[in-house]
């Protein structure tokens, strides 16, 4: 977990390649549906484009989906899901219904300021000035709750995010004993 720019899709993708593990990307489902002009990928684009979070029933619908095609003794990486309380119980519910738990949750940890500068300098199309803001608003009074609800049910492990890439892969091959 982490908010945006703080490295958690890069470290992710590093991490399941190196493991071997799953990596499911909330944020690659909703862009693959857009891409493919599906109906979920509009209703999908028009949250996105304005910083805002995708329906929990939608996401969860998709992730319980992706969920299903997963072999059951295959490690999974969760990067951009549950962003809320309620996503998170939706996932701590869908992960028992298969046999499965969270085994851990990594706060991927950066200064707002880093934050900025990281998001100032991608490119991809939401991340404007404006939706960047709004994005992080989100994140504080939607997400933040959600890294309440694991420390009460599990360790979240924070981990510091400033640094090179493979120092911030280091650090959490080691929070999740990788």
């Amino acid at each position: 977990m982490g908010p945006p720019g703080s490295g958690k899709g890069t470290q992710a993708r590093l991490l399941c390649d190196g493991l071997g593990w799953y990596h499911l990307a909330t944020g690659e489902l909703f862009r693959e549906h857009l891409r493919r002009d599906t109906p979920l990928g509009r209703l999908a684009e028009q949250h996105m484009s304005r910083g805002e979070y995708v329906p929990d029933d939608v996401t969860v619908g998709m992730v319980r989906e992706t969920l299903a095609g997963i072999a059951p003794e295959r490690r999974i990486v969760f990067d951009g899901f549950p962003r809320t309380v309620d996503q998170a119980r939706a996932l701590d519910g869908l992960l028992r219904d298969r046999g499965r738990r969270v085994g851990h949750v990594v706060l991927i940890d950066v200064p707002r300021e880093e934050l900025l500068k990281r998001l100032a300098a991608r490119t991809r199309t939401d991340d404007t000035p404006q939706v960047v803001s709004r994005r992080l608003e989100v994140y504080e009074t939607q997400t933040r709750p959600v890294i309440e609800h694991y420390e009460r049910a599990a360790s979240v492990q924070k981990v510091n995010g400033i640094g090179a890439v493979p120092e911030i892969g280091q650090r959490l091959r080691e929070a999740v004993g990788g």
